[in-house]
């Protein structure tokens, strides 16, 4: 088990599996890119096996979502997703995605074991996802979300993010669009995680706003904290069900009281939450012979010493040194 000194169990592990991403979104690196990590650096296929392995084995994982970076472009993802389909318990798996790729990928990550997708898209507008993430690759992304729902991916579920500006008015058309399409919603708030440092509180647009602009043109009844349980997105049912709509509030609303995450970099680290400044290396483990129980061990260290929360309320709170595309969302 991974439990913490404030009694929080984790059992939903993330798995970066690559830093590399094929978009430049505006709030998450800079349009020239990052320093990649040295491909030494990276967990083989065989190490991330293991580590799930042992997490979910020994540790009481539950849940396995595989991130990035952009985990498509990662050449083993197909086969790390059904040697996880064949561990004892299996696992429920599921990977957050650009969609770049993912209409010639969902059949055979469907046929792997894979069990849903959440696919980031931030705008309907082919325009804005140009400024946006400063590549032309919008109907990419419509037709991996179209694949994904017909390999049977679901729910599919899409998260956007709103920046004034840009696409702050297209909450009510986004949602319209995935009740049309049985998408499952999710919009996210801005979170200080961009290479640049650039995030800036007063700029960004919260929940409030959000549910403001949706309130124009649905009817939203909260779906009540026992549905939400430990899931990051607060959902209301929209006109009367069958559809919902989540907002995940990381800074206005944040639910840090009840995370049951743990999170592995592409590159061996565990981080105990998303703006942690402290990693714990099982990667040199890995590859000095350490035996599971060890790494386990190890494992269960980092996560006894979580912290009670994230810190986005506190004036004094210090942004991560690694951005959003090098530890996974």
């Amino acid at each position: 088990m991974l439990i913490d000194t404030y009694g929080r169990v984790a059992t939903d592990l993330r798995v970066s599996l690559t830093d590399r991403c094929n978009l430049r979104c505006t709030y998450c690196m800079p349009e020239e890119g990052l320093q990649w990590l040295a491909k030494p650096d990276l967990l083989t296929d065989d190490e991330i096996v293991r580590l799930i392995d042992i997490a979910v084995r020994t540790l009481g994982i539950t849940e396995v979502r595989f991130t990035g970076g952009e985990p498509l472009l990662r050449p083993g993802l197909t086969g790390i997703v059904e040697r996880v389909a064949a561990l004892e318990p299996r696992p429920q798996m599921s990977l957050t995605t650009n969609g770049i790729g993912l209409q010639r990928t969902a059949p055979a990550l469907k046929a792997a074991g894979l069990d849903r997708v959440n696919v980031s898209l931030d705008t309907l507008r082919a325009d804005v996802f140009k400024t946006l993430t400063r590549r032309n690759r919008h109907k990419d992304v419509i037709e991996g979300l179209h694949a994904a729902h017909e390999a049977g991916l679901t729910p599919v579920k899409v998260n956007s993010v709103l920046m004034p500006g840009l696409n702050e008015d297209e909450a009510p058309d986004l949602l319209a669009w995935a009740v049309e399409h049985d998408y499952e919603l999710r919009f996210i708030e801005q979170m200080p995680l961009d290479a640049q440092h650039g995030w800036k509180r007063e700029g960004m647009v919260t929940a409030g706003d959000i549910l403001a602009s949706l309130r124009t043109r649905f009817d939203l009844t909260p779906e009540g904290a026992d549905e939400r349980g430990s899931a990051p997105a607060e959902r209301w049912i929209v006109d009367g069900g069958p559809h919902r709509v989540g907002v995940i509030a990381s800074v206005t609303r944040p639910f840090c009281a009840a995370c049951d995450r743990t999170r592995l970099t592409a590159d061996g680290q565990i981080r105990t939450c998303l703006f942690a400044r402290e990693e714990t290396d099982l990667r040199a483990a890995l590859r000095s012979g350490a035996p599971d129980e060890e790494i386990a061990r190890i494992w269960r260290l980092a996560m006894w010493g979580k912290k009670a929360g994230a810190g986005l309320d506190d004036p004094s709170f210090v942004q991560p040194d690694r951005p959003m595309s090098a530890i996974g969302g």
